[in-house]
């Protein structure tokens, strides 16, 4: 990390991979990677943009975040959006090799970050530098990377977004380089994602003594029946881009360690993936009926319902920009790639607000395990990929 920066170093992706899995760069904390990052996207001739967000003085929280805009050449701009921060390595003795110290072992590079996504990171700047190199840069390239998006996700690109306008910059199309391939480099576009509502059904009854029922109310049968009809609701089908939204608790918790009371209050988590047939109005209205159903006639039971939307549901329809992704895919390697909105939530949802915007990188078989790796020789695919749909940029903007 504190070696001599060499400008022939930065098309080497494995090289780059290396240096940025050794910053231990656990979500918000980027521990000197984005500043690794700017000296490299200096010497290669962007202009970098520092993008701090959060308070040095928050306790518990995000605290202060790193973020990194940089961007060279000048019309149509075409953004690589990605993030830095990791996941937490976990035991580390249950590690192969240390998870901070990458290591090349049997054809893969081992190290946190090397699928998701610091191996993405070094393959397009990898990319960059050999088309610099090589080819007139007939269009803006920028690069738009967080230091928070595996956590809240607060202070990361959603808090960039607006500064990116302040400085007067426009993004006409992204690639955010999260790990899609589900086994090898080339299977799978994400062109959308479903949405995240997550949520808390809040039911207060009466404590009492459970030798006494009748001087308590007892609520936690009242929240097993809605808990057993949200599980069990058909909330659609799916359509031709999605899959079925569903509605999945994650716990139910009365607080209560003593085993002879009756408790007051109970909490039930529970997240829903929702796919364009749905809104955050239509699936508020839907839970609300059901949690009324239950509890309109019960004179000693008060409710709450408290929802904390995470994304939108989103879809880029296939045009000319996925299009020429899919066909830099199929010319490297040699795979047609299937258009999918299937996962979680990613960095997408801000960005889909500003510009068409798709998601390609590594294979993700790895990604948040222990020994979390990446083939040596995915990641020049990676790379080469990545250099083609820069030529196949180039290409369709001066059509």
């Amino acid at each position: 990390m504190g070696m001599t920066l060499k400008k022939d170093d930065f098309e080497d992706s494995l090289f780059l991979a290396k240096e940025l899995i050794k910053f231990p760069s656990v979500s918000p904390k980027d521990e000197g990677a984005l500043l690794y990052l700017e000296k490299v996207l200096k010497k290669l001739g962007f202009h970098c943009y520092r993008m701090p967000s959060g308070s040095k003085n928050q306790k518990g929280k995000n605290a202060l975040v790193n973020n990194l805009y940089a961007k060279i050449g000048e019309g149509k701009n075409l953004c690589f959006a990605g993030h830095i921060d990791v996941v937490p390595a976990g035991n580390i003795n249950d590690w192969s090799f240390p998870p901070f110290a990458p290591q090349v072992n049997k054809g893969f590079l081992f190290g946190r970050g090397a699928s998701d996504m610091k191996g993405a990171i070094a393959a397009f700047i990898g990319a960059s530098a050999r088309y610099l190199k090589k080819e007139e840069l007939g269009f803006g390239l920028s690069l738009l990377i967080t230091g928070d998006e595996e956590g809240v996700a607060e202070h990361g690109t959603k808090a960039m977004l607006p500064r990116l306008k302040d400085l007067g910059e426009t993004i006409d199309h992204c690639i955010v380089g999260e790990p899609t391939n589900p086994n090898k480099i080339g299977e799978m576009i994400k062109i959308g994602r479903r949405g995240s509502l997550h949520g808390v059904i809040t039911l207060i009854g009466k404590q009492g003594h459970v030798a006494y029922p009748h001087k308590a109310f007892n609520s936690l049968p009242i929240m097993s029946k809605i808990v057993y009809e949200l599980s069990n609701i058909i909330l659609d089908k799916g359509n031709n881009h999605f899959q079925p939204s569903n509605l999945e608790f994650l716990s139910i918790d009365t607080g209560n360690k003593i085993e002879n009371i009756i408790p007051s209050t109970i909490t039930a988590n529970f997240n829903i993936r929702f796919n364009t047939l749905q809104t955050e109005e239509k699936l508020k209205n839907m839970i609300i009926k059901i949690i009324k159903k239950y509890t309109i006639n019960e004179s000693n039971i008060s409710w709450d319902l408290n929802l904390r939307l995470s994304g939108e549901p989103f879809l880029t329809k296939p045009d000319n920009f996925v299009n020429l992704v899919s066909n830099s895919v199929i010319k490297v390697a040699g795979v047609k790639p299937e258009l999918s909105t299937s996962g979680g939530t990613s960095d997408a949802r801000f960005i889909k607000d500003l510009c068409p915007v798709l998601e390609f990188g590594s294979v993700g078989e790895t990604m948040h395990q222990v020994d979390e790796k990446i083939s040596i020789k995915d990641l020049e695919s990676l790379t080469n990929i990545y250099f083609q749909i820069l030529k196949n940029y180039n290409q369709m903007i001066s059509k």
